[in-house]
C-alpha cells in the first residue's frame, strides 16, 4: 500500500498563490491515479483534481484555469498549484491516491489552506 504525506498548506490572501506537495512512499507511484481532495467542516469531502499515471488531467468546475495539478513519477510527488485563491477555498486539502487496479483509495492526513485577508 501507499503511504501519502501532504505538506505547502497555509494562510494566504485572496488573490495569493500556494503549492501543495503530496509525497508518496511505499508502492510503485506510476500504479496510482493522484488527486486533491478538499472539506470544510459540515460538508462533504470534494474533488479539487485528479491526474492519472499518464499525465491526463481533471479538475472540479470551481477551480479550473486557476489550479494545475502535476505530478513527477521519479520523485513520487504530486504537487497542486493554486493561484488567485479565494476565501471559498478555505478547506483541509487531502492528497488521495487510487489503485489503478482494484481501485482501492488511499489518503493523506490532510493540510489546511486558509485564505484571508
Amino acid at each position: 500500500q501507499v503511504q501519502l504525506v501532504e505538506s505547502g498548506g497555509g494562510l494566504v490572501q485572496p488573490g495569493g498563490s500556494l503549492r501543495l506537495s503530496c509525497a508518496a512512499s511505499g508502492s510503485i507511484f506510476s500504479l496510482y491515479t493522484m488527486g486533491w481532495y478538499r472539506q470544510v467542516p459540515g460538508k462533504q469531502r470534494e474533488l479539487v483534481a485528479t491526474i492519472t499515471s499518464g499525465g491526463s488531467t481533471n479538475y472540479a468546475d470551481s477551480v479550473k484555469g486557476r489550479f494545475t495539478i502535476s505530478r513527477d513519477n521519479a520523485e513520487n510527488t504530486v504537487y497542486l498549484q493554486m493561484n488567485s485563491l479565494k476565501p471559498e477555498d478555505t478547506a483541509v486539502y487531502y492528497c488521495n491516491g487510487r489503485q489503478i487496479v482494484g481501485g482501492r483509495n488511499y489518503w493523506g492526513q490532510g493540510t489546511q489552506v486558509t485564505v484571508s485577508s
